[in-house]
């Protein structure tokens, strides 16, 4: 069987503290978002993320017609997980012998796949519900991340996502841009 190549970066703990730059995109980059009732299913679903991951705030974000881009910082770790991290094990919260605690396959509770995995699921659910259409995909199967090592980078990553909206002519995300070599009046795509 063959297993797909991970995109995270390996031995990271994606539940520790910092901030976290991710891209969603929806299912074969449809044009999701230009929908306003759906556009605001995903709005307010994003804004309920700390209220599920009370570990979770929010900073910039921005989502465009068919993918989404924001800043999550995990503020603080562990306090509301049903186990807690040592340097040595994972224990069962609550264990009277301290039995190790085996995580499942899955990413780690309150890391940052756990919130845009949820993310992803209720939003699908609440679409399929509003267009009638159950079961069907709404996002990629993954998303992009990026760890944020430092006020520049943080900085710069705002900056990005805040004029992410006026440089939609040219991003790659957009389906009328085209990659490569300009044409007279066509936009070269960017990349981040």
């Amino acid at each position: 069987m063959n297993q797909r190549r991970s995109i995270r970066l390996k031995d990271y703990d994606y539940s520790q503290e910092g901030a976290y730059f991710v891209t969603i995109c929806t299912q074969r980059k449809m044009m999701l978002f230009e929908n306003e009732e759906i556009r605001a299913v995903a709005e307010r679903c994003e804004l309920e993320i700390p209220g599920h991951f009370p570990n979770v705030q929010l900073d910039e974000w921005i989502i465009m017609p068919n993918h989404l881009h924001g800043i999550l910082v995990i503020i603080y770790k562990c306090r509301s997980a049903t186990y807690c991290m040592t340097s040595d094990y994972d224990f069962r919260r609550g264990d009277p012998v301290g039995r190790p605690y085996i995580r499942p396959h899955g990413p780690a509770p309150n890391s940052i796949g756990t919130v845009i995995g949820q993310f992803k699921s209720i939003v699908t659910k609440r679409v399929n519900k509003l267009r009638g259409t159950p079961g069907a995909h709404v996002w990629q199967r993954n998303y992009y991340e990026h760890v944020i090592r430092n006020e520049n980078d943080l900085n710069d990553v705002r900056q990005y996502i805040i004029n992410n909206h006026s440089q939609w002519d040219m991003d790659e995300n957009n389906p009328n841009c085209h990659n490569g070599e300009s044409k007279a009046g066509e936009p070269i795509c960017l990349t981040r």
